[in-house]
């Protein structure tokens, strides 16, 4: 068991139950590249300020390199009595180097230390999944160019209720996801504040240079308390809740798929090579990939809730407590970018079942808001307009008819102001081409979102 680099306070060795259960080294070496990266500015400002000498500063970074290549050539030896990534990287470069290893660690604490590395992490992590997202919601806009002529019914309560284009609703996706992005952009503002000198929780009694390691770091924005640097975890959670958010986002899309991949919609036919069969019914072509989506869902929002769970009554400043956000972290960052990925790569390869599409159109009074908007352009009061329209809904039902299948005859029965123009505004195209209101469903309206998108996507480098 290797001597621990705090252990001049103690008298007795670590029990090896407490080496196992306090160790986080399995979880957190996904953060050695950060950490060297922090130590080696750290090291740049120490000897800027004449803390440790030119001499040792070239040693330690040299040190530092070597050590950064062993971990990436996989010949580093991870030891749980060592306990995270950042004492198995000062031990090492103390066998290295030597004494002149222990001054590393002047003017900082594993506090600060592991704050900054997460925090360095979580920068990269969301300006990829931000990348990634604009890779998604380019998939959709390109959808939506191809389809842009396919009708479907549009739902409330899944019930059919009025006819909208299949392009408008890729592009409902499109506002989702913007929105994700817009989120986890805002969130890289929290997120790109350096807190290495806080140390413990008090600062330090060094002449040091947080601007300086703030600028070697790219850290346009340097923590303003010490105690709130070390103890704050707020950046994580947003990110946590952005990702569940977006994770909802893709969980109703997959359930969408799911439900139109289904031999009762018929709408789409999932690619074979992102689906499965069964193992005992040979027919089946089963939409695990939605499935799995919307399932994973769940274990982002357990991740959330376990932070804030854990974070609700600590007291300032760190506690230990804080060694599982990066559990719940790193367990969310993977999730959404293998369901990220995997969207992207799937969705081009939907098979569009247009004419299913189309005749679903043709049933379920989804015409009705149509016949009574067109009463109402008659003159008649809308909760009027509405009353008799569902008059005649109730009576087409008990006809086996669609309200455009009702003579004028019949339709007149229900009020004097239908003419014979009824029904040129009651067929699918035409109810489409009517919505023209911004953000509608018209042709016209939904080419002019295809475009406002596209542009926007290119001027934020996403396309």
């Amino acid at each position: 068991m290797p001597e621990k680099l705090w252990s001049g306070r103690f008298s007795e060795k670590t029990d090896r139950m407490v080496e196992d259960f306090t160790s986080s080294i399995d979880i957190d070496k996904r953060l050695y590249a950060y950490d060297i990266e922090g130590s080696i500015a750290h090291c740049r400002m120490l000897a800027k300020t004449s803390i440790i000498s030119e001499a040792d500063a070239s040693v330690l970074i040299e040190g530092l390199g070597e050590i950064k290549r062993e971990i990436e050539r996989g010949d580093f030896q991870f030891d749980q009595g060592l306990e995270d990534i950042h004492m198995h990287i000062e031990a090492r470069l103390i066998e290295k180097v030597g004494k002149s290893a222990q001054k590393l660690h002047t003017a900082r604490s594993r506090n600060d230390q592991v704050a900054l590395d997460v925090r360095m992490y979580l920068r990269e992590e969301s300006v990829n999944t931000i990348k990634r997202l604009g890779a998604l919601s380019k998939v959709l806009v390109d959808l939506a160019k191809t389809y842009i002529d396919v009708i479907l019914p549009g739902y409330t309560h899944l019930q059919r209720a009025q006819p909208v284009l299949l392009s408008h609703h890729f592009m409902a996706y499109y506002e989702m996801f913007s929105r994700d992005i817009a989120r986890f952009d805002d969130g890289l503002k929290r997120i790109n504040v350096m807190p290495l000198g806080s140390a413990a929780l008090a600062g330090t009694t060094y002449p040091i240079d947080r601007e300086y390691t703030a600028r070697l770091l790219d850290f346009p924005k340097i923590s303003a308390n010490s105690i709130d640097a070390v103890s704050d975890r707020d950046f994580i959670i947003e990110f946590v809740s952005a990702a569940s958010i977006c994770m909802v986002h893709l969980s109703r899309m997959s359930e969408e798929f799911i439900l139109w991949s289904s031999s009762e919609f018929g709408f789409i036919e999932l690619p074979d090579s992102f689906a499965t069969g069964s193992s005992i019914m040979p027919q089946k072509k089963n939409p695990d990939v939605p499935e799995l989506v919307r399932g994973k869902t769940g274990r982002v929002f357990g991740d959330l809730v376990s932070l804030l769970t854990m974070m609700k009554s600590l007291p300032l400043s760190y506690n230990r407590d804080m060694q599982e956000d990066k559990s719940a972290l790193f367990q969310t960052a993977d999730t959404l970018r293998q369901c990220i990925d995997i969207y992207i790569r799937m969705l081009p390869k939907l098979k569009i079942n247009r004419k299913v599409m189309q005749q679903a159109t043709s049933r379920g009074f989804l015409n009705a808001t149509d016949m009574a908007d067109y009463l109402v352009a008659g003159g008649m009061p809308f909760r009027q307009a509405h009353g008799c329209v569902g008059e005649a809904v109730a009576y087409a039902s008990n006809k086996k008819k669609e309200l455009h299948e009702l003579t004028l005859k019949e339709l007149k029965s229900f009020s004097s102001h239908f003419k014979k123009d009824i029904f040129n505004i009651l067929g699918t195209e035409q109810m489409i081409d009517r919505r023209k209101s911004i953000g509608g469903t018209a042709l016209e309206c939904v080419r002019e979102a295809i475009h406002k998108a596209e542009k926007e996507l290119s001027n934020n480098g996403l396309s």
